[in-house]
């Protein structure tokens, strides 16, 4: 019996003792709040709060005084140098929490401390290793990210984020939230690599691990300031970068390869004396084609097994670069009237677009988990039936936004 086995039945057996990590920054006002309403969240359990400081406004003083009299044990650990951002003070939290079932939420009263029952209950069930809360499931709410810039911005590192890692990713529809439940048995905790705000991306990233949500109404911030900045959002690209940037990487030479080839058809059919609008139609295809041979060879020949057939995968794919064609064109030259700057730009504005709408297309629809019957039975790709009805339109399921 392996030791995921042997954990599922000691569950079985007796009610699950529980760490709650909250890293702190700056988050003095909200910690009497939080522990009162984790303690009677968690009441009839053995439980802890273990607060992992990186303040400088006494928020561990506050941590001391409110342990004093709490109804469930308190502890705090003060980071002098807060090596891995909140990434890396989770990591340390789950090192050293009292048990092996532990939930990572926010200081901020965001994350709800009345769902933590319903985290340890999904878990309970024993077919999960992670419970994510999620805005993004029936029931959940996203209302607590406060302006469109900041929900369009989380919704664009969500995209892309899902698409870097289909298959990782594909049971998750919000795989950078801050608040899930994770029993530390089943990760490598020596192999994780945090920076910045995303630890459950590295978690689901870096690790075998099954995951499962429960709805979250993602609340309004009580008190202090949103840690988002461009600062993060830099370390965030950075981190998914480190992550797997192979893939975007390769994708993005094969593109320029397709770029490079397709200039030289059409400078070898015009000097054949074919007209130059029936060349670049001839470029563009072979380019087309010869980009999907390379990519179903280099960028994403670990998901075709799970993928439709490959004519399915071939026609998504040529249809979406010939609608990409017919649209940038038109887009480009309207840029040119409209805004008045120059048609370089234009164009590598213009590709640059299409380079992330192609790469989202791919790894999203053309390479998509697709159905597979077994037993007679339909086995869907995602327990959340609904994203797989729309994933044709990217769907909105799969893009939903993250906490950045």
């Amino acid at each position: 019996m392996d030791h995921r086995m042997a954990a599922r039945v000691e569950r079985t057996l007796v009610a699950e003792a529980v760490t709650v990590i909250v890293p702190t920054f700056n988050e003095r006002d909200n910690v009497a709040e939080l522990v009162e309403r984790t303690a009677r969240a968690l009441e009839g359990r053995d439980a802890e709060i273990l607060f992992i400081d990186d303040s400088s406004d006494g928020t561990i003083a506050e941590v001391e005084r409110v342990a004093a009299s709490a109804r469930i044990p308190v502890r705090g650990i003060h980071r002098e140098h807060n090596t891995g951002g909140l990434g890396g003070a989770v990591v340390l939290g789950l090192q050293q929490a009292s048990h092996d079932v532990c939930i990572v939420m926010d200081g901020d009263l965001q994350h709800p401390p009345e769902l933590l029952p319903e985290l340890v209950a999904r878990h309970e069930k024993g077919d999960a290793d992670v419970v994510a809360a999620s805005r993004y499931v029936g029931g959940g709410d996203h209302g607590g990210l406060g302006t469109a810039l900041r929900f369009g911005v989380s919704r664009a590192a969500t995209w892309l984020t899902k698409a870097m890692f289909p298959r990782r990713l594909w049971r998750s529809t919000d795989p950078m939230t801050g608040y899930f439940l994770v029993d530390r048995r089943s990760l490598d905790l020596d192999g994780l690599r945090p920076q910045g705000f995303k630890i459950l991306l590295e978690i689901l990233v870096r690790s075998d691990v099954r995951i499962a949500e429960v709805p979250m109404s993602f609340g309004e911030r009580r008190h202090g300031t949103s840690k988002a900045s461009l600062r993060q959002g830099a370390t965030f690209i950075a981190h998914l970068a480190r992550l797997r940037f192979g893939k975007m990487s390769l994708f993005a030479l094969i593109g320029l390869l397709g770029a490079v080839a397709n200039i030289g058809i059409m400078w070898a059919l015009t000097r054949a004396g074919m007209p130059y609008v029936w060349a670049a139609i001839i470029g563009a295809e072979a380019t087309i084609i010869g980009n999907f041979l390379l990519q179903e060879r280099f960028v994403f020949a670990d998901l075709r097994a799970d993928a439709r057939g490959v004519w399915a995968r071939f026609a998504a794919s040529f249809a979406f670069n010939n609608v990409e064609a017919a649209v940038r064109i038109p887009v480009m030259a309207l840029m040119v009237e409209s805004w008045h700057i120059s048609s370089v730009l234009a164009t590598a504005l213009s590709l640059v677009v299409a380079f992330f709408a192609r790469f989202l297309f791919h790894a999203l629809v053309v390479y998509a988990p697709r159905r597979r019957r077994v037993d007679a039975k339909i086995v869907e790709p995602s327990t959340d039936t609904a994203g797989q009805r729309i994933i044709r339109a990217i769907d909105a399921e799969v893009m939903r936004p993250g906490e950045l």
